[in-house]
């Protein structure tokens, strides 16, 4: 996967969990980084680290929901590092609940992250790398996307409608040889899901729940930030050049996927 050394990527979602993780991969590999999230605290540190392992990045405090800001960081990321030929959407929010209990606002809210967010930020793409006929976006969804979740309905719609997006994206840049894909993680050891299993831990995620007809993870474990951000990498590079509108499951086999 040598072809991302040099690469310029746009990571959102960078200050923290997934994106972070996704950001220091890259960079790991030789690509420079424009770290984008509205979490301005959680993005310097995510640069601090990069920069003091002796990495080229920069931070992007933006709204991805803010069409305008979106357009404004690609501008400025490639007036830095060069023409942007990896995209990662890896920005994301969640609440959990049932449908009858979730509020107008939480619902906006994750359609305007995990969906409108995910929009913006490629159709800003495929307007830079579409023309130029080279580059790679990988949307990180969730396998809630693809999969009935009690509690999760809102937060799965909002993934499933950024998949559609990403595939359909594929599809009408695979002309320019500009591929898109989608990877889908299941349970993964980041602040969210700390927040979210806060007093119970991850015991009842791995051993499922078969009152709320929810499978456990065969592998026996959550994911590590680290297992996702490889496999956004594999898809991202020219090992995976004949790979495009595909989305691979990296959930410890949690949807017998």
């Amino acid at each position: 996967m040598n072809d991302i050394d040099g690469a310029v990527a746009v990571v959102t979602g960078a200050a923290s969990g997934v994106g972070r993780a996704v950001a220091a991969d890259l960079a790991a590999h030789g690509a420079r980084i424009a770290a984008v999230d509205i979490d301005r605290r959680g993005l310097a540190e995510t640069v601090r680290a990069l920069e003091s392992d002796g990495h080229k990045a920069l931070a992007l405090a933006a709204d991805v929901t803010d069409s305008a800001a979106v357009d404004t960081l690609f501008d400025d990321a490639e007036a830095a590092l060069g023409p942007v030929t990896l995209v990662v959407n890896a920005a994301g929010v969640l609440a959990t609940g049932p449908v009858a209990a979730c509020t107008d606002q939480e619902w906006d809210r994750m359609l305007a992250v995990n969906a409108t967010g995910v929009f913006a930020v490629s159709r800003a793409a495929a307007r830079r790398m579409g023309p130029r006929g080279r580059g790679a976006l990988v949307t990180v969804a969730s396998n809630a996307a693809g999969v009935p979740r009690a509690n999760m309905a809102a937060y799965a719609a909002s993934k499933a409608a950024a998949v559609a997006l990403t595939k359909s994206l594929g599809l009408e840049l695979a002309p320019s040889g500009v591929r898109c894909n989608v990877v889908s993680p299941g349970s993964t050891d980041t602040p969210m899901l700390q927040h979210m299993t806060a007093g119970t831990g991850y015991g009842p995620l791995v051993a499922g729940d078969p009152a709320a007809f929810k499978v456990g993870i065969p592998l026996g474990r959550v994911a590590r930030v680290e297992d996702v951000a490889e496999a956004v990498r594999f898809l991202a590079s020219d090992a995976a050049r004949h790979i495009t509108m595909h989305e691979l499951y990296v959930d410890g086999g949690a949807t017998l996927r």
